[in-house]
């Protein structure tokens, strides 16, 4: 998916004072009112609140997000209502979204939206194109965005709706988002027995209705508009597939450090009972328990999968962190810019270009010269580069910790627990069970985030995660320190922070053949060297490599460097497969491992991701990156390379991952 910049909606009103789009001609919402439309024609188009009543959880697709009025009169729908499902999705697409600042001066027409308003405001992201997802009302309602254009976000979603907002310009104004392809596509990601409402009745939208397998009813519309359309779907082939149930919400998570945490966060926020088995005495001990670590994405020119993955991950580590931070402000961990430097001049302009082409907006991140970045370190630094203003900088330990501790009693945590392999019993459920095959727990649903012990833990799904040891140095901040005056972390080829408890953290090495666990000399001096390149104004010769405390910890990667994220893999099953849904799974059996150096950017959303893909909810990101994360990923590119010439093997990878 090429990289296109979006071009936000400019703040306008018509004579009578009704927000419009000058680029299309065409209003908001009705003359006769926006949240009374949103109520009748989207809300009383699809029989809610009553058609969610008794559902566990309850989705809904729009397409056009607009003033997010739709959204917010939903909202205030569920929260009024007591029969409501515990969780509601809504989903939506928007090519142009408006600004944080556009969106608080509309809503302010509305002041009884205000206290739900203010909370979308301020979970409303820099505008970049891709998905957000933004949690609201303490988890219980997800607000999913795709930013970008409708007809190239569509197939890349992943959902089964139960309703269907059919919302946007008016046909003659925008019919793209009217098309008989793009209606057909909503029927791909519709529920059998779903539901669709729109204030449009034009004659070419319900012949696209009725030919991509909608029932249409004709009801009386709002205020000036005599009709609107509803519909109800009919199964066909390709329909979306029915909620199935879950036999139990109790999981197993086997690992504490940052992968095991996000999990066990995620699933928990669901209701969910999860056990914690971690082998280490302690939480965050291997390397998740780094003194410090950065949060920031990757930026490269062609916008790649891990640039959208860095981008997306980012943005959901971000608003976690927000809400832990606001929950316990004594938190370890700040929010307030990271300097990505080049390492020369050449990389310095290549990064000047970058931002130039990709036209993303200076929030989110902006090209600073030497000059510039050197005033916001403050301290002298080597070369201008990439400034992130919202990059956030802690302790890895103590975010693993607020994560285990957010739903209390829904997550207990055995430490000096370790398992050594899974097997197991009759009814299906999985056992772990230590070394000497001891019984530890057992459950129908566990997640594997152990990284490299998931290797020999399960061999029937032949993973390969080597290992990648790293080094950092801890400098003591001394009064009389040298780097007393760092305002924000920098990093380029290495990285430094400010003081955090005391120190401050240096590094880090990477060496794919050393397995020594502790420090050595010349691990310090590969880091004071970085440091050197970093600020060479700073004198680090009173720095002796031979007395510098330090820390080691080993990383899995995986052969494309991308996590694993999703349902285990059978191998011994496997026989050729050369689609990604037919490869052979272990029931019930996930993994989250493969991190790397960016386990604060993957972990958070790649548990979204597993435990959306456990509750058969909209995934968080587009149909292509949770493809590029799958576990199965490698077993189906070999099967392909294997089999060029069946019919199946130039199947697009992006286009095989189903619910």
């Amino acid at each position: 998916m090429s990289f296109k910049p979006l071009i936000p909606a400019s703040l306008a009103y018509t004579d009578a004072g009704v927000p419009c789009a000058p680029a299309y001609g065409d209003v908001y919402h009705s003359a006769d009112g926006g949240l009374e439309q949103a109520r009748h024609v989207f809300l009383g188009g699809n029989d809610l609140p009553a058609l969610w009543r008794g559902q566990r959880h309850f989705t809904i697709l729009e397409t056009g997000f607009g003033l997010g009025l739709n959204f917010l009169a939903t909202w205030q729908a569920w929260r009024e209502d007591l029969q409501r499902p515990a969780r509601l999705h809504f989903v939506s697409v928007e090519k142009h979204p408006f600004e944080r600042e556009s969106l608080s001066t509309l809503h302010a027409g509305w002041p009884e939206l205000k206290p739900l308003a203010d909370e979308l405001q301020a979970r409303w992201p820099p505008l970049t194109p891709g998905v957000h997802r933004l949690l609201l009302e303490g988890g219980q309602v997800s607000l999913t965005l795709f930013l970008g254009d409708a007809t190239e976000l569509l197939p890349r979603m992943v959902l089964t709706a139960n309703a269907i907002y059919l919302d946007g310009f008016a046909p003659a104004k925008n019919p793209e988002m009217w098309s008989r392809h793009l209606l057909h596509g909503l029927g791909r990601l519709a529920a059998p027995g779903a539901t669709l409402a729109t204030w449009s009745v034009a004659s070419a939208v319900r012949e696209n209705l009725a030919h991509s397998g909608w029932i249409l009813e004709q009801r009386p519309g709002f205020g000036r508009k005599r009709n609107m359309l509803c519909a109800s779907r009919v199964t066909y082939r390709g329909a979306g597939q029915s909620l199935p149930s879950l036999p139990e919400h109790h999981a197993m998570v086997i690992g504490a450090g940052i992968a095991g945490a996000s999990i066990a966060e995620s699933l928990a926020r669901r209701g969910w009972q999860v056990e914690v088995l971690e082998k280490a005495p302690a939480p965050a001990t291997a390397a998740s328990g780094n003194p410090a670590g950065l949060l920031h994405p990757v930026l490269t020119s062609d916008d790649n999968i891990t640039a959208r993955l860095t981008r997306a991950g980012y943005f959901f580590t971000l608003a976690l962190l927000r809400r832990l931070m606001a929950a316990d402000p004594g938190l370890p961990w700040h929010i307030g810019g990271i300097l990505q430097l080049a390492r020369d001049s050449h990389q310095e302009a290549d990064q000047a270009a970058v931002v130039e082409q990709l036209g993303l907006p200076c929030d989110f991140v902006r090209y600073v010269d030497r000059s510039h970045a050197s005033a916001l370190a403050g301290l002298a630094i080597s070369h201008g580069g990439w400034f992130w203003p919202e990059g956030a900088w802690g302790n890895p330990g103590a975010l693993c910790k607020a994560l285990l501790a957010r739903h209390g009693s829904r997550v207990s945590l055995r430490c000096g627990v370790a398992v050594a392999h899974l097997d197991r019993d009759r009814s299906g459920r999985w056992i772990a069970r230590d070394a000497a095959g001891n019984p530890l727990a057992c459950a129908a649903t566990v997640v594997i985030a152990t990284a490299h012990e998931a290797v020999s833990m399960l061999p029937a799904a032949e993973l390969n995660l080597p290992l990648l040891r790293g080094q950092l140095t801890i400098l003591p901040a001394l009064p009389e320190g040298r780097l007393n005056g760092l305002a924000m972390p920098i990093c380029g080829n290495g990285y430094v922070t400010p003081a955090l408890e005391g120190a401050h953290c240096l590094g880090a090495t990477f060496d794919s053949e050393s397995r020594d666990p502790e420090p050595d000399v010349d691990g310090h001096r590969q880091n004071l060297a970085r440091l050197h390149a970093l600020l060479p104004a700073l004198d680090t010769t009173p720095f002796d490599p031979h007395t510098l405390a330090g820390r080691v910890g080993f990383r899995t990667v995986t052969r494309d460097r991308l996590p694993l994220a999703g349902a285990m893999v059978d191998a011994s099953q496997f026989h050729g497969q050369t689609r990604l849904d037919r490869i052979p799974r272990l029931e019930g059996l996930h993994i989250l491992a493969g991190l790397g150096s960016r386990g604060l950017c993957w972990a958070p959303l790649a548990a979204e991701l597993i435990a959306s893909r456990i509750e058969h909810e909209p995934l968080p990101v587009e149909r292509d990156l949770a493809v590029a994360l799958d576990p199965g990923r490698f077993l189906l590119r070999a099967a392909r390379r294997g089999s060029a010439s069946s019919p199946d093997a130039n199947i697009d990878a992006s286009m095989d991952l189903h619910l």
